[in-house]
């Protein structure tokens, strides 16, 4: 097996199992992406978790894998695949935690792109190395995450970059010491959990919106979904909840 997927009390965990390295192949992706919409229709699952096992979150595409070209239409499938893997985490109707135990390089920085909140290990690294293998790829990624500058620089030369760093730079919400990287991705997932699911599930498509639309639309958007949400039982049993000082109960609708 090259992914595990564990759920328990609201929280799917998704960890990419494939020795050494975490490396993507076609069928780790095509996997990954019946997961993620598994996880997006699960009624059991509110949060998501991915991350990898070993030393590696995920060092990128396996080049074992990349097609020579000899086929016909191997390119375009390659890529199609690529492309709705990050698509497939992206648009999954549930928050999912990116919790980075160890380099995550090239497409596998993509995954964690792709996820809602960075964590990362203190021995974490990332890269976009394709250029070191005479290809390039990864700059409509890495410019949603940092300035003109340092994008053309990770673009250009493949550097490292340590977790510390774009901690600094505002990409990662938190880095911790290994040992402690699952227990704060698990506490920031229960917390997400107890909300309601269909706020969740809104919050999740508004916040996805927002990152398309002009301030002025996006605003009109989220009170659209707002309006819509305050009117399911949900959303009424949260604010009763609230006032009678109780957990509330959700039924998802």
């Amino acid at each position: 097996m090259s992914i595990e997927l564990e759920v328990s009390e609201y929280i799917a965990v998704v960890r990419l199992d494939k020795p050494p390295v975490n490396a993507l192949d076609r069928a780790t992706r095509r996997r990954l992406i019946e997961i993620f919409d598994e996880v997006s229709e699960r009624a059991d699952v509110r949060v998501a978790i991915l991350t990898g096992t070993g030393k590696f979150f995920c060092s990128g595409a396996d080049l074992k894998d990349r097609p020579d070209a000899q086929k016909a239409g191997d390119f375009l499938d390659h890529n199609r695949w690529t492309r709705e893997t990050g698509n497939a985490i992206r648009e999954c109707s549930k928050p999912v935690i990116a919790a980075v135990n160890g380099p995550a390089l090239g497409a596998g920085f993509g995954l964690m792109a792709a996820c809602d909140i960075f964590l990362a290990s203190e021995d974490a690294t990332f890269a976009m190395p394709e250029i070191n293998v005479g290809l390039a790829g990864g700059v409509s990624m890495l410019r949603t995450m940092f300035g003109r500058s340092f994008t053309r620089r990770m673009f250009f030369t493949g550097m490292k970059v340590p977790a510390a760093e774009l901690y600094r730079r505002g990409v990662l919400d938190e880095v911790v010491p290994a040992g402690q990287l699952m227990s704060l991705a698990m506490e920031i997932a229960q917390e997400i959990a107890s909300k309601a699911p269909l706020a969740i599930a809104y919050a999740k498509q508004a916040a996805n919106m927002m990152d398309l639309m002009p301030q002025r639309d996006g605003y009109r958007f989220e009170q659209n979904i707002t309006m819509a949400l305050a009117k399911t039982e949900d959303a009424q049993e949260a604010r009763k909840a609230f006032l009678e000082k109780r957990k509330p109960v959700y039924k998802g609708r």
